[in-house]
């Protein structure tokens, strides 16, 4: 979501396929890198996309990475309507953003109680993938046709200082998990990130599920690991967090979302900005993988030359 001109598993398990290569490249497998574990059935999130009298409407949660790293795709699980076929489930999009400030005016005033560790006002432009836009694919799976949480947020998203609605109620649903894979992988940096996915569901709407927070097994913990937020085209840039701003109480609940994230990390890797990027990130495709297209194969880029642009842009040459 951009409201500004601005420059710059759980319940059924993600099914990795390991690629072979000839040559001097040893087979390498995508990892599930990010893994919030099964939901702890708490809590629905409304997570939208816009269409007809339907307001867009977003979730996030964060994770970490150690490494400069390619994400390949991901999985998220979440409710909708009973009896709902599950080709209804009609498009994702997937955004990513950095932590607040950066990518966001910081010095206005913002509509809610913080902004401390939300995600930034506006996305990471060159990690957006949408199904429409063939820039990722997904299939849906129903785990459970019959799940009631005892509580949700999907209209109750206000300003401050009426931000605290205590949440809109229990929702059933059946649980589907979505497998989203990235037609053109995402590279990103070492760093802490948002991951904001979004749902079209024709005649419905997505609840995306909590997760458990801390993170038990067998979800994999995250450094730092933050809680989710939540935001709607009327609040936005500005973001609230579930449990803190929304659900509230003394203490206030935090909220960790049910996704995966996969991928492969690189052992070596150029700094973005920097003049010798692109070689340094290069050379080290190389002693990774054996060659170019090895490369290619096993980060799951269509051609060397896809890869090839992938990488100077991450590099931002």
């Amino acid at each position: 979501m951009r409201n500004f001109s601005f420059q710059k598993l759980f319940g059924a398990v993600l099914t990795l396929t390991a690629i072979s290569f000839c040559g001097t490249a040893a087979a390498q497998d995508t990892q599930v890198l990010v893994n919030t574990g099964n939901t702890d059935g708490k809590l629905g999130a409304l997570s939208r996309r816009p269409s007809l009298n339907k307001v867009e409407t977003e979730t996030a949660d964060d994770f970490d990475l150690k490494q400069t790293t390619v994400l390949t795709g991901a999985t998220i699980t979440g409710l909708i309507s009973p009896a709902t076929p599950l080709a209804n489930v009609a498009n994702v999009e997937v955004e990513l953003y950095h932590r607040f400030p950066e990518d966001s005016i910081a010095d206005r005033t913002p509509q809610v109680p913080t902004r401390q560790n939300s995600p930034a006002d506006v996305e990471i432009d060159s990690a957006t993938r949408d199904g429409a836009a063939r820039t990722l694919t997904f299939s849906t799976t129903l785990l459970n046709p019959n799940l009631s949480v005892p509580n949700s947020v999907s209209k109750g998203i206000n300003k401050k200082p009426l931000s605290t609605t205590g949440g809109d109620l229990a929702v059933t649903g059946e649980e589907v998990q979505i497998a989203i894979t990235f037609a053109k992988p995402i590279v990103l940096p070492a760093g802490h990130y948002f991951f904001r996915p979004e749902v079209l569901v024709n005649g419905a709407d997505f609840f995306y599920l909590s997760a458990p927070k801390p993170i038990i097994a067998p979800g994999i913990a995250i450094a730092g690991d933050l809680q989710a937020w939540i935001r709607n085209t009327d609040l936005a840039p500005d973001w609230l967090r579930i449990g803190g701003d929304i659900v509230g109480g003394n203490p206030a609940p935090a909220f960790n979302m049910t996704f995966s994230l996969s991928g492969v990390n690189l052992v070596t890797a150029g700094v973005p900005g920097r003049a010798d990027c692109h070689d340094v990130t290069v050379d080290g495709l190389a002693d990774q993988f054996g060659s170019a297209s090895a490369a290619a194969s096993a980060l799951g880029f269509p051609s060397v030359k896809a890869m090839q642009n992938a990488f100077r842009e991450f590099c931002g040459s």
